[in-house]
């Protein structure tokens, strides 16, 4: 991948309801002085959340146009913008390298959007195709999670990152299961009438797993339910989460 590709942004308090700024050169983003091109915060590309967007506004108007007359205010405000910047990188994803301003220390690092953690290189772990937005969808033989440029996978698969409870990750798994085995079952049987009865109960199961991943990776990412890939156009569905909220 190409620094062409990528759409670097830097996390700043200019006095701009917008804190985020681009590059008019993609070439440039090892100089703090390129990025002068004000991201409004209901731009499409980024595509920011409501509560994303707003999180970062009120941040950006919280300083001082005069600065900071006390440290203690200066070290609030800066680890205030230090959560913002890792809620934005993990919604952004790889594609979208951010970089935060450290104005106590006059320190500008890259956000890790992966494991939170601050690096002084850009692509300190490369550019992982990490899942961001998930889809949650029941198949046989397939893990009931996927993402687009990933794959499915199971929802403990350390390459995805998700670190979900232990009981919902026990959950997702027995779901996935429980679809293989029924469907073995109904290809022996061929019980037309228990085959639906159990699809319907794995779809409306498959739902609060859906609603319960949303919840657990939070309003920053979108997780929507596609029902059963084998259950008929019946158990087929498109439902969409972002944390808690139904969008």
């Amino acid at each position: 991948m190409t620094a062409e590709e990528l759409c670097d942004l830097l996390v700043q308090a200019r006095g701009e309801p917008s804190p985020l700024y681009g590059l008019e050169d993609p070439g440039a983003y090892e100089d703090l002085g390129a990025f002068t091109s004000n991201v409004a915060l209901d731009d499409d590309r980024p595509a920011l959340p409501p509560e994303l967007a707003e999180a970062l506004r009120s941040w950006s108007l919280s300083r001082p146009p005069e600065g900071f007359a006390s440290r203690p205010a200066l070290r609030k405000h800066v680890k205030q913008g230090l959560t913002v910047s890792r809620r934005l990188a993990r919604h952004l994803g790889p594609l979208w390298p951010v970089r935060y301003w450290d104005e106590r220390l006059g320190t500008a690092k890259w956000v890790c959007w992966s494991c939170d953690r601050l690096h002084w290189e850009r692509d300190s772990h490369g550019v992982p195709m990490y899942p961001v937005d998930l889809t949650v969808e029941g198949e046989f033989r397939f893990g009931p999670l996927r993402s687009e440029g990933f794959g499915d996978f199971f929802p403990d698969d350390p390459a995805a990152g998700l670190d979900l409870p232990e009981e919902l990750v026990a959950d997702l798994y027995a779901w996935a299961e429980d679809i293989d085995t029924k469907l073995n079952m109904y290809v022996q049987d061929r019980d037309e009438n228990k085959h639906e009865g159990e699809c319907e109960r794995q779809f409306r199961e498959g739902a609060e797993l859906a609603r319960r991943v949303a919840h657990e990776v939070g309003p920053d990412r979108e997780v929507t339910y596609k029902g059963l890939a084998n259950g008929g156009l019946v158990s087929m569905t498109s439902i969409t989460w972002r944390g808690d909220q139904q969008v």
